[in-house]
């Protein structure tokens, strides 16, 4: 199997942990974490732990939000929020130029555009969750305030 470490979506990753708090670490999985349901076997944890990183597209403007795996984003909710009526996923050409990642390992950092983060409140049940770190094979493990604060994301209830 190819090193996972060394792949440029997974070393940018890892740059930007490493300058937050250099006690993270990026695991690599022999499963994959393309899923919540699957990441949350591989780690043997609860789904609801497991951050997905979803890449939507409000108007002209994208955005990220990072919700609870056991739980799907509201767009109701978040059209309200950011006062747009079009909202809808981004398809993954539009994630890849957005984050430089693909759909499956979209990391909540280290992303080649700068997006606004929105950060589901359900993610708060958790002291420690875990978010992709570039690749559907790669995680790592944070606690949820450090979340906040790697992301600079605003909490609210986005998830129904």
């Amino acid at each position: 199997m190819e090193n996972i470490l060394e792949k440029e979506s997974v070393k940018r990753v890892n740059a930007f942990i490493k300058n937050f708090d250099s006690s993270i670490k990026i695991v690599v999985l022999n499963k994959t974490a393309r899923t919540a349901k699957d990441a949350a076997f591989a780690l043997n944890c609860n789904v609801g732990a497991i951050v997905k990183s979803l890449v939507l597209r409000a108007e002209n403007v994208f955005l990220l939000c990072l919700i609870a795996g056991d739980k799907k984003c509201s767009l109701n909710k978040l059209k309200k929020l950011i006062g747009k009526k079009d909202v809808c996923m981004a398809d993954a050409e539009q994630v890849k130029l957005q984050t430089g990642f693909s759909i499956g390992g979209v990391a909540p950092i280290a992303h080649l555009n700068k997006l606004e983060v929105i950060i589901d409140n359900s993610l708060g049940r958790f002291k420690d969750v875990f978010a992709a770190a570039g690749h559907p094979n790669s995680i790592f493990k944070i606690s949820y305030t450090q979340l906040i604060k790697i992301t600079k994301g605003s909490e609210q209830e986005i998830s129904e």
